[in-house]
């Protein structure tokens, strides 16, 4: 079955999409910039149509997250960012692993090129106000892990593997500590992280560490489909309601139902909001402005 909403690749093109009212960011690019005019060390880049596509390139070391992985990793996000069109991010791993984890040979080393800490990566992907979904196509071990949680949805080949490993060279996973308490429970967080026991597929699934689990052969179908779905979808109503919901995770309740009461007027004000009632109302598909 043809998919509407292809994940990019060099050889595929995608249909034009109405453009997103997003917050300004700091890093404004020219309408005519794309995150792939820019030469990245340890990614590729496609932002070709409504489903961008990031891929850490590094296989013959297994994907390792270093300074420069973050650095490039948030350029191109910022990037992606200001890119209307661009509706979901795909994030993937070249070859047979997502990410075997940090880059152990950086640590000591002083950073070259574009550099950002993790913990910058992470804060940028959650305030992208664009789904990102990783598409692990093998193990995802300890940083590697790390990414994939921030990720908002995770879909995984029943092939992957799953664990934070840093025990077993006398480390312990600090910030990803963060992403992963927000997503499985303190006991089997804990397990992980004290013997380095790696999970299956099924295991992580069943943990809440990832949203679907296909066969190997249907991981990049099964992930085209899902962001596909969701590209279909209001990018403005996205864009609020993603940073609604990560800004708002860990305040007490009373404060959190006041800030979404205001964030609620924002949708409601929204000209996707408009359209999409008269589109039910009218029983036909909505046309989104992305505003």
């Amino acid at each position: 079955m043809a998919l509407k909403y292809p994940i990019a690749t060099r050889s595929s093109g995608f249909p034009d999409a109405p453009a997103v009212d997003a917050e300004p960011s700091l890093d404004r690019r020219p309408a005519w910039y794309t995150a792939s005019m820019v030469e990245y060390a340890t990614i590729l880049v496609d932002d070709t149509g409504p489903v961008a596509r990031v891929t850490l390139n590094r296989p013959d070391k297994r994907n390792p997250i270093s300074p420069t992985t973050c650095g490039e990793l948030a350029t191109a996000l910022a990037a992606l960012r200001e890119r209307h069109e661009v509706r979901v991010v795909v994030l993937t791993g070249a070859g047979a692993v997502f990410s075997a984890g940090g880059d152990l040979s950086a640590i000591q080393a002083p950073p070259a090129g574009r550099s950002a800490s993790l913990v910058d990566l992470l804060l940028a992907m959650h305030d992208l106000g664009k789904p990102i979904i990783a598409m692990v196509n093998g193990p995802a071990l300890a940083g590697g892990l790390g990414l994939m949680v921030a990720c908002d949805l995770v879909v995984a080949a029943d092939t992957a593997s799953f664990g934070t490993t840093e025990i077993a060279v006398g480390l312990w996973p600090m910030m990803i500590t963060a992403e992963i308490t927000r997503s499985v429970g303190r006991k089997l967080t804990l397990e992980m992280m004290l013997t380095g026991r790696k999970l299956d597929a099924r295991e992580a699934l069943a943990a809440g560490l990832v949203n679907r689990v296909v066969p190997a052969a249907e991981l990049e179908a099964a992930t085209a489909q899902l962001a596909g779905e969701i590209a279909e979808r209001s990018p403005a109503a996205i864009a609020l309601g993603l940073r609604a919901f990560y800004r708002t995770q860990d305040m007490a309740m009373e404060p959190q139902l006041r800030h979404l009461e205001g964030e609620l007027g924002r949708v409601l004000g929204l000209a996707d909001a408009a359209e999409g009632i008269a589109a039910f109302l009218a029983r036909r598909k909505p046309v989104w402005k992305g505003k």
